[in-house]
């Protein structure tokens, strides 16, 4: 078996953790595992930030850690190459990226295609890449979320597998929505969405779409969390 060939046997899926800041919702799919509502084993938990919060509380859980900074590589694709290395030779089921704050080349996503799993700040399509918060208070929406989505090479484009919304208060600044959005809706809905790729309940079509319980899923399911 190839460093990133998935073992499809396996009862419990193995995750690599990909994270850049506090963890928080590492902390989250790290619980649900604990409490039994996902079944996954976390192989690794990886930054590129040697400091990143979420590291310590990974080692606190007892999870294996390491910090890949960018700044020894030549350049974006021989950083990713190395960062692809690392991850494959865990020989993990699925990388869930939780809070990494790069876009990942081709050089990352070609060996883990279809495996790769991200959480976004806004209810994709609207507003793609970064200050989705402000973004969508300066257009005036009601509602603002969090969408969970297959990576691909163009960002933010991948298939969506679940998503949340929220109300927007008349009062909300950049970020009181930012939290909300955090603890309301990203900590539940994520280990939800990887609960429906492990279980093979969501799977990937042919042509880039999804199904979910062998219909085809036109639209994401989408949980308010008001």
């Amino acid at each position: 078996m190839s460093d990133t060939t998935v073992n499809t046997a396996r009862a419990t899926p193995r995750i690599v953790v990909m994270i850049s800041g506090r963890g928080r919702n590492l902390e989250a799919i790290h619980q649900a595992i604990e409490r039994g509502e996902l079944n996954a084993e976390i192989a690794l938990v990886v930054s590129n930030k040697t400091r990143a919060p979420g590291l310590g509380y990974a080692r606190l859980a007892g999870l294996p850690t390491v910090a890949i900074t960018p700044h020894a590589f030549a350049d974006r694709e021989s950083y990713d190459a190395a960062l692809a290395r690392r991850i494959g030779a865990e020989a993990p089921d699925w990388i869930v990226l939780a809070g990494f704050m790069r876009v990942l080349s081709d050089a990352f996503i070609a060996p883990f295609a279809g495996r790769i799993v991200n959480i976004h700040p806004s209810l994709l399509p609207q507003y793609k890449g970064l200050h989705t918060h402000a973004r969508a208070l300066a257009a005036g929406d009601s509602h603002h979320g969090a969408s969970v989505h297959l990576v691909i090479p163009a960002l933010d484009e991948g298939p969506v597998v679940r998503q949340g919304r929220i109300r927007i208060n008349a009062d909300d600044t950049e970020q009181s929505l930012a939290d909300r959005v955090l603890d309301r809706i990203e900590r539940p809905l994520y280990a939800a969405a990887l609960a429906d790729l492990f279980t093979g309940r969501v799977t990937p079509a042919d042509d880039g779409g999804l199904y979910r319980d062998g219909a085809r899923q036109d639209t994401p399911p989408i949980m308010d969390y008001d």
